[in-house]
């Protein structure tokens, strides 16, 4: 849109140009020559344009810079009407916003003026110069009206468009200037309720947030630092929550590691006695079964011995059956020594009364025969004492054939029996071992399970003691999280006991 003082700069730079009537009409003029002129000038820059990267990068290609060339053709035919008001004016500017926007500096510009100005000067001298077919001469001073005509409207056209373009880039950088100042506006305020928010924040407050309306480019950061102290404050909620749990069950955790660290330390003692009982025991158990090691020798020695004293018993049963037939021998040989006194007796007696018979003849061989009687009365009392001895001595033989007898069946019976205890203290003996065996297997288990005990008491101590540590801790962490506000009240939740 094209305001009343953008009508008045304009005169006032037509007017400082001296830009009058004449130099209108002198610029109208021109009209056929700039038509047929202003293409192939236009091709002249065009193809310098296209050969220097620098301008070629404003077109994306030949078709868009052939529109551009049309549109300055247009630009160029209503420039040579010379019509300089409020729509010229507004075409101009619009070029000079189209050169701002694209970047274009004005060099590109008033080089590209140059070279068309440069081209349509040549055309407009040519055509005017005098030659050998025109009968009268030309009017310099037409030529060069025509030719400033051309510079001042080429001039005119580049001093609206650059003013133009440097207007724009002036309220581009104003623009620019008011948005940088908004956004510091913005940045700051966001940076202060950011950091207001923060400063609750980190005094524990967990109900901070950003309450202050921000610029639509920090809702997003509003949101997220909102969001986040949400899940925080959830988040330290449940912890809360789940330090109570942990502090209730390490109460309880840690009185049940105290008694159990008590017990263990209990049964590591018990045990430790059980285990030197059991020592003792497999001692005693040890030098039972040597004792019943050195019973089974003995056993079998006495074994040997009862043995032996059945051989013997039998031995002394078959003399003392010798001797008891001995006996009946020496009765039958004494029986006959008896007759024999008897018979010596009778022949004594008869021998004495044929001496008395025989008178003093006879009286010798009475005497002897009274001798012979005598004898034979002492052969027969001995005989008889000795019957009487062999008779005792037989009976005492009987006695003792039963006595021995029965000592060599008490002697079987004792070798059965000892061959009985033998076999049982050889089991006795055994199974002591085995058990010595055994015991020592269990005094082996129970000295490990002591010592298992007795690092399990350890691990007891130190599980208690990690227990009291982490009661300790659980605290700390409570007295920790009451420092934080999870709710909106006007004072910190407290921690139940």
């Amino acid at each position: 849109m094209t305001t009343a003082a953008d009508t008045d700069s304009l005169q006032d730079r037509l007017d400082f140009v001296g830009f009058d009537n004449a130099g209108k009409a002198a610029l109208r003029s021109l009209q056929p020559t700039i038509a047929e002129f202003v293409g192939p000038a236009l091709d002249v820059f065009y193809d310098k344009v296209r050969r220097l990267p620098a301008t070629a990068n404003f077109f994306t290609d030949g078709k868009q810079m052939a529109a551009a060339k049309g549109k300055q053709v247009e630009h160029w035919r209503e420039v040579a009407a010379a019509q300089f008001g409020a729509e010229y004016a507004k075409r101009v500017r619009a070029i000079g916003r189209t050169h701002a926007r694209l970047g274009l500096e004005p060099r590109w510009y008033i080089g590209g003026y140059a070279l068309i100005t440069e081209q349509l000067i040549h055309a407009v001298i040519a055509d005017r110069w005098p030659t050998l077919l025109q009968l009268t001469r030309p009017n310099p001073r037409n030529m060069s009206e025509a030719v400033a005509a051309i510079v001042k409207a080429a001039m005119l056209d580049m001093d609206l468009a650059i003013s133009t373009y440097l207007e724009a880039l002036d309220e581009q950088r104003q623009s620019a200037e008011a948005a940088r100042l908004e956004v510091e506006r913005n940045q700051s305020a966001a940076l202060q309720a950011l950091t207001d928010a923060l400063e609750r924040l980190a005094a524990g407050d967990l109900c901070a947030r950003i309450d202050k309306p921000l610029a639509p480019e920090f809702d997003k950061l509003k949101a997220d630092f909102d969001a986040t102290v949400t899940k925080l404050q959830d988040a330290m909620a449940t912890i809360r929550q789940n330090a109570l749990v942990i502090s209730s069950g390490t109460r309880e955790i840690s009185a049940a590691a105290d008694d159990l660290s008590q017990r263990t330390e209990r049964q590591a003692a018990s045990l430790e006695e059980t285990a030197a009982a059991l020592e003792e025991i497999t001692t005693t158990v040890k030098n039972a079964a040597e004792g019943a090691a050195h019973a089974r020798n003995v056993v079998a020695t006495a074994k040997s011995d009862a043995e032996r004293g059945g051989t013997v018993a039998r031995a002394a049963i078959e003399a003392m059956g010798s001797i008891d037939k001995s006996s009946e021998q020496i009765s039958r040989i004494i029986g006959v020594i008896d007759e024999i006194a008897f018979q010596t007796n009778l022949l004594a007696l008869n021998a004495g009364v044929e001496a008395a018979r025989a008178g003093e003849a006879g009286r010798g061989f009475a005497v002897v025969a009274s001798e012979v009687r005598a004898l034979a009365q002492r052969s027969a009392d001995a005989a008889k004492e000795i019957k009487g001895l062999i008779s005792t001595s037989a009976t005492q033989v009987k006695s003792g054939v039963d006595l021995v007898g029965q000592t060599g069946s008490a002697f079987e019976r004792i070798v059965e029996q000892v061959a009985d205890i033998n076999g049982v203290v050889a089991d006795i003996a055994n199974g002591a071992q085995q058990q010595v065996q055994a015991l020592q297997e269990v005094n082996g288990a129970v000295n490990e399970v002591d010592r298992v005990t007795q690092q399990n008491a350890a691990m007891a101590e130190e599980a208690t003691a990690a227990s009291h540590s982490l009661a300790e801790k659980t605290t700390e962490l409570n007295m920790l999280l009451d420092g934080f506000r999870l709710e909106e009240v006007s004072t910190p939740v407290r921690r139940r006991a």
